[in-house]
């Protein structure tokens, strides 16, 4: 059976939307952060070192990371969709897109959140923040102008490891002045296997109800 640690307002609610789209039998066990400090209970790291979310254990196997879980349940579970096949154009473009979720798109959006509590202190790094943001966004919305997906023309591994940092930039504000990635996220968040996702993962301040 496999069994999802799931932390509210995580990165594990894209984790729980795949589980979804592919049809799998699971269970959750969820955490709250807690209400002052954001942080993840002390009892994650009794599953895990860093204490971090999401954690999938499979079996004898336990992994931590969205990417590596999304890449493991699609090959284990996907039965042949939700990925490009190796070898062919696409490969590569999916390849790319679900490394660049996490070592680029969330970049300015931590450096972002971070600063925030600094206050005025924050002020001369406002800029190379503020053109980091605009670079990558920019190129973010050129790449998905008349596209559905990131990659081909169905839902892919790289759309469920996209839909976090696009999500967040969205409650954020930042998605106003990027048309593309706007539609693309009310598009995934409409989906079927997104609502019940919800359902399964309790409040979450990326959803839908963020204007």
């Amino acid at each position: 059976m496999i069994t999802l640690h799931h932390l509210n307002d995580s990165r594990s609610q894209r984790i729980l939307w795949l589980l979804e789209e592919l049809g799998v039998d699971y269970e959750v066990m969820r955490y709250e952060r807690d209400a002052t400090t954001r942080l993840a209970p002390d009892a994650l790291k009794e599953i895990h070192p860093l204490g971090k979310s999401p954690v999938l254990e499979d079996g004898e196997l336990r992994l931590h990371e969205s990417g590596a879980i999304t890449d493991y349940l699609i090959r284990t579970y996907g039965a042949g969709k939700f990925a490009p096949g190796q070898g062919s154009a696409e490969y590569e473009a999916y390849a790319e897109w679900m490394h660049y979720a996490e070592g680029s798109a969330m970049l300015p959006l931590l450096l972002r959140l971070y600063t925030s509590r600094l206050g005025d202190a924050a002020g001369p790094l406002m800029p190379r923040i503020d053109g980091e943001t605009e670079n990558h966004f920019s190129f973010m919305n050129d790449e998905m102008t008349g596209r559905e997906f990131f990659v081909g023309s169905d839902l892919t591994g790289a759309d469920i490891m996209m839909s976090f940092p696009l999500e967040a930039a969205r409650a954020r504000g930042i998605l106003s002045n990027y048309p593309a990635l706007s539609a693309f996220v009310e598009r995934i968040q409409e989906r079927p296997a997104y609502v019940r996702a919800l359902e399964k993962g309790g409040h979450y301040s990326y959803g839908p109800a963020v204007a």
